[in-house]
């Protein structure tokens, strides 16, 4: 990814819950904070209620490859957290990949 980190602790993630912007869909929730530097970061959150490990990191697959594509179109210096709803398990790629882009647009987070 190019100018994005992986967000791993507890305190970032509730920070973004209760301070961040969000917006949501069917599909995923998307919340997001500027961080005050150049890089971004991005946590995702698959709960245990969608499925065992393999149907969670399915979706978490396919979840940072949607972020990877469109990684380019977004403006850095935001800490992310995308998190999958049940609907996302049966959901084909390319309709996550849009819900994806549209609640990055809602967010202005594209360039």
């Amino acid at each position: 990814m190019l100018h994005t980190v992986s967000l791993k602790e507890n305190a970032v993630f509730r920070r973004l819950y209760h301070r961040g912007s969000s917006a949501g869909s069917r599909y995923l929730v998307l919340y997001c904070r500027r961080n005050g530097t150049d890089r971004s970061r991005l946590g995702f959150t698959v709960s245990t209620k969608l499925g065992h490990a393999v149907v969670r990191n399915r979706v978490r697959r396919r979840l940072r490859e949607i972020y990877r594509s469109v990684e380019s179109e977004l403006r850095p210096g935001y800490d992310l957290v995308v998190v999958a709803r049940s609907a996302a398990v049966e959901a084909e790629f390319a309709l996550l990949e849009r819900n994806f882009r549209y609640l990055c647009q809602k967010l202005e987070l594209t360039v």
